[in-house]
């Protein structure tokens, strides 16, 4: 296996190590062969890291966004094993409601989803297997020209492997969760295989690997009612038993009536990566990747009547008062979705005075459709009358031309020019047949563009040999366009072409006194343009319409001091952070509505001030204990919101004050390790006014504290095997939608 730039010398001493991984021009980061990151190392910024043999030593690894499970101040909305839909990155002033606030590549393309903001907008993490990666790197802030204004929380940077010689490998996986929450307990499993080849000959490389995910997650949603909501019964009620009593977010008393939105997906993906070097130094790489998913959502009602039957509509009666359940109370649905991934890049990479990278990209939804019934259970079971929610057509483009100019002494010139389109394509159609039926009359549609042109210049200036200093600044030009909507057949709604111009200055300065201590401060602004699907997705016939194509940019000015000291084996990094964002772009309450709308909307401003400590280190305390912890703290506060005043002075939604996580790996033997690990978030709020306060209920977003454990054993050299449990001490704990509880995994795994 390939060495990687160990987290310390990324972590800590990143002052002088050329971008694209080139040697470096000072004796101050240590740089070992294996593959370079895309994330600027040789920039006096806060970047941390995990490599390929750390995630499978010390972590439960089911998805590629597992890696990120235990580096600072991160939090991935993972709801179940296979979450495709939900998996939203937060970083330390961004909530699990804003995806659009970070950057996930995969060996420099773009994963992260940027035709809208929020839940169904995540990095495409499927597109990525654990097997193949060789390290995870991420950048906090948005400290480097060369990443657009979505990089304000983080730059995620998967590298993935390229084999040097020949290659095999496989896995397969099993993992059981038992559930027991409000009236379901059941136990719902899963497994996973992959294997991959590789290989190099001459001038070319090549890497093939598919893997097949097939997972029953817990219920998601859950049908209520809230007690004051219940009357007089209809003569025609129903009398029935199981409903759940509990308390809302809000603290009010409702019934729970079923679970819903319990997902059984099955996953495919395949990729192939192919690499020519026509020269030393000067390589061609072409990625194809192709992501399948087929999932059942299904829904299960507590309500029996006298016969013992379950109830899924129609009036009933619950502890002598009247309530109707409507038709989708308890939802269906089928997804059928298969996406195309590709990425072509020409790169020179010789270290010398010129080197430069030619890259293009294009994420395409070839199949993407949802179904769902507009009849009841368990009349829809068989099919009946639904809706078909299509997307294919939907993706994003990039194109980039990178260079550096290295011109001898002390400076090192990055510029490039880059470009990112987005196209929404979403139509919405009744069927006869939600099952399998094709579309018979449209109901609602919505389409429309946006793009990005940009061009960014910064020098990375050594000023002294203790000091090195980065001067930079990001030029864009963003455009939407063909915006529109429509309602069943009558003619399209159409919006007007949009322009924004944007400068994004970057400063940063480090000072390393010494060869175990380092200060750097960097400061830079970043504009979040908003999406396509925040400007022209909505829902037809409110009013006013939730639709708002006049949105503004979101603009952010992040600014960090940190210092490191390594203290031989270990590392301790302390940074103080500050954000000030101004026209946030947030889905919040329209003022004056009746019944009340909510749509993407901007607000005023919202100021995060914390602290972020962590620690690192090998043989802590005893021989063959490795240990990293880091606690965040983060107040970050609603100043100003004309359009939700009620909210000014509150805590952002979704960004706990304090975070913290505590992995801790020992190797008991040549062959055995265990790893234990604890992750920590204090109360939050979902929303603008913090008035849910009691986040312990479906709907809330709560503490928690849970702790995982991992062992591995070493069988052979070709062979090994672990044992996992996540959510050990089996807590319970939501984002909106319940976490997973305990869950036992397992795997065998053969290198060659």
């Amino acid at each position: 296996m390939n060495q990687a730039i160990p987290r310390a010398a990324l972590g800590a001493l990143a002052l002088a190590a050329p971008a694209w991984g080139f040697a470096a021009d000072a004796a101050i980061v240590e740089v070992v062969a294996g593959r370079p990151s895309s994330l600027p190392t040789h920039l006096p910024t806060t970047i941390e890291g995990i490599t390929a043999a750390e995630i499978a030593e010390k972590i439960n690894a089911t998805d590629s966004e597992d890696a990120l499970k235990y580096l600072p101040s991160l939090l991935v909305r993972k709801r179940y094993i296979g979450d495709y839909n939900h998996a939203v990155l937060s970083s330390r002033a961004s909530g699990t409601g804003n995806s659009a606030r970070s950057m996930v590549f995969a060996d420099g393309i773009l994963l992260s989803n940027y035709l809208g903001n929020g839940a169904s907008f995540t990095p495409r993490w499927g597109l990525v297997n654990p097997e193949e990666i060789e390290r995870v790197d991420v950048l906090y802030g948005p400290f480097s020209a060369a990443y657009a204004g979505n990089s304000v929380g983080a730059v995620v940077d998967y590298v993935t492997r390229m084999p040097t010689r020949f290659e095999a490998h496989a896995k397969v996986g099993f993992f059981s969760q038992p559930f027991d929450l409000y009236g379901t307990h059941e136990t719902y499993t899963g497994w996973q295989t992959s294997a991959s080849l590789g290989s190099r000959s001459g001038a070319w490389s090549w890497w093939l690997s598919a893997s097949r995910l097939d997972s029953q997650g817990q219920p998601l949603t859950f049908p209520t009612r809230l007690r004051s909501q219940g009357g007089t019964p209809a003569a025609s009620a129903v009398p029935v038993t199981g409903a759940v009593a509990g308390l809302d977010k809000s603290n009010l008393p409702w019934w729970l009536l079923g679970s819903a939105t319990q997902y059984r997906t099955q996953q495919d993906q395949a990729k192939l990566k192919l690499a020519y070097d026509f020269a030393p130094g000067l390589r061609a790489t072409y990625v194809v990747g192709l992501w399948r998913n087929d999932s059942v959502g299904q829904s299960t009602s507590y309500l029996r009547d006298a016969a013992g039957q379950p109830v899924y509509a129609g009036p009933v009666v619950i502890d002598g008062r009247g309530y109707t359940l409507g038709a989708t109370d308890f939802n269906q649905s089928r997804e059928g979705l298969q996406h195309l991934m590709q990425g072509l890049t020409l790169q020179q990479r010789s270290g010398g005075v010129f080197d430069w990278k030619l890259a293009t990209s294009g994420y395409d939804y070839r199949r993407d459709r949802q179904r769902a019934p507009t009849a009841a259970k368990p009349a829809a079971d068989d099919g009946g009358a639904g809706r078909l929610t299509d997307l294919g057509g939907t993706g994003w483009d990039t194109l980039s031309l990178d260079a550096i100019w290295r011109p001898g002494g002390a400076h090192q010139l990055e510029f490039g020019l880059q470009q990112e389109q987005y196209r929404w394509r979403q139509a919405i159609g009744n069927t006869a047949d939600w099952i399998d039926g094709s579309v018979t009359s449209p109901s609602s549609g919505f389409s429309g563009n946006t793009r990005l042109r940009s061009l960014y210049l910064q020098d990375a200036w050594t000023l002294a040999p203790q000091w090195k200093a980065l001067l930079g600044a990001r030029f864009e030009h963003w455009q939407a366009w063909g915006g529109e909507k429509t309602v069943g057949t009558g003619a399209p709604v159409q919006f007007a072409d949009r322009s924004e111009h944007a400068t994004s200055p970057k400063l940063a300065l480090g000072w390393q006194p010494s060869a175990d201590w380092s200060v750097k401060l960097a400061t830079g602004r970043a504009v979040r343009m908003p999406t396509v699907a925040e400007l022209f997705q909505g829902t037809p016939g409110d009013n006013p319409p939730v639709n708002n194509p006049a949105l503004k940019p979101e603009r952010s000015w992040t600014t960090e001091l940190a210092s490191t000291w390594s203290l031989g084996p270990h590392r301790v990094r302390a940074s103080l952070f500050h954000e000030d964002t101004r026209d946030a772009l947030y889905a919040q309450t329209i003022a004056g509505t009746q019944p009340l709308v909510s749509s993407t909307q901007n607000v005023g401003r919202i100021r995060t001030r914390g602290v972020e400590g962590v620690f690192e280190g090998t043989d802590v305390a005893i021989k063959g204990v490795d240990l990293l912890a880091s606690l965040t703290f983060a107040d970050s506060r609603i100043l100003d919101n004309d359009g939700f005043v009620a909210s000014e002075g509150k805590l952002q939604p979704r960004v706990p004050r304090w975070r913290g996580s505590l992995l801790a790996t020992w190797r008991a033997t040549e062959r055995l390790s265990a790893s234990f690990g604890a992750r920590y978030g204090s109360t939050q709020y979902g929303t603008l006014d913090n008035s849910d306060g009691h986040g312990m209920a479906y709907q809330g977003f709560s503490r928690y504290f849970t702790t995982d454990l991992r062992l591995r054993y070493a069988i052979s050299k070709q062979w090994s095997a672990a044992f996992g449990i996540d959510n050990l001490n089996n807590a319970e704990y939501w984002n909106f939608h319940p976490y997973p509880q305990r869950t036992y995994s397992a795997e065998l795994k053969f290198d060659l």
